[in-house]
């Protein structure tokens, strides 16, 4: 594969999943310092990267533009796409895919939250429209579920859903590997 090729779809590092309450999420800062470190890799790489951002609840309600805002570990720099999305999955009703199209791009590596929800719905999308994803898993995180037969912490909802992706839908793989990898193309 052609590095030139490849682009970051960092989906939903937001503030809300650091704030105590209903979405907080399982050890949010440690994957949202993987993600720092693979947005670093990208932007001295010179490959695109893509913010995602989802809009949930009222536009006007108190407070829900910080919530909303990407965390500072991951914040777009001006040059850097942002893209808002008020559905799972990025490419609903999104221009993230015609964008990737005008760019050429053939690989997306993505990380981000919720593990059980926006990642594996976005990475799914994009088998269906041909693209090879990397997955970064420790980049993602997500949640304890409730189930019919009890609480499954946010460990084993975050590794099953790793599993059932990785080889069908993604490569799957850690921080230091893709960095390792991306650097190994673009020496070539």
């Amino acid at each position: 594969m052609d590095v030139e090729r490849t682009a970051l779809i960092l989906i939903d590092i937001q503030n809300i999943y650091f704030t105590p309450g209903d979405y907080l999420l399982d050890e949010p800062e440690r994957a949202a310092t993987q993600a720092s470190r693979l947005l670093s890799g990208f932007r001295e790489l010179g490959l695109p990267v893509f913010h995602i951002r989802h809009l949930f609840g009222e536009d006007d309600a108190p407070g829900v533009e910080q919530l909303r805002a990407h965390h500072e570990s991951v914040a777009a720099l001006p040059k850097e796409t942002v893209i808002d999305k008020r559905h799972p999955n990025a490419f609903l009703e999104t221009d993230l895919r015609r964008q990737l199209e005008n760019m050429g791009v053939q690989r997306l590596v993505v990380a981000g939250m919720m593990s059980h929800m926006c990642i594996d719905t976005t990475v799914r999308a994009a088998q269906d429209f041909g693209y090879d994803v990397l997955l970064v898993d420790d980049a993602c995180t997500t949640k304890p579920l409730q189930t019919r037969m009890g609480l499954v912490s946010a460990t084993v909802v975050h590794e099953v859903f790793m599993a059932s992706l990785d080889g069908t839908f993604a490569s799957v793989l850690k921080t230091d590997a893709c960095l390792a990898l991306l650097r190994q193309e673009k020496s070539k």
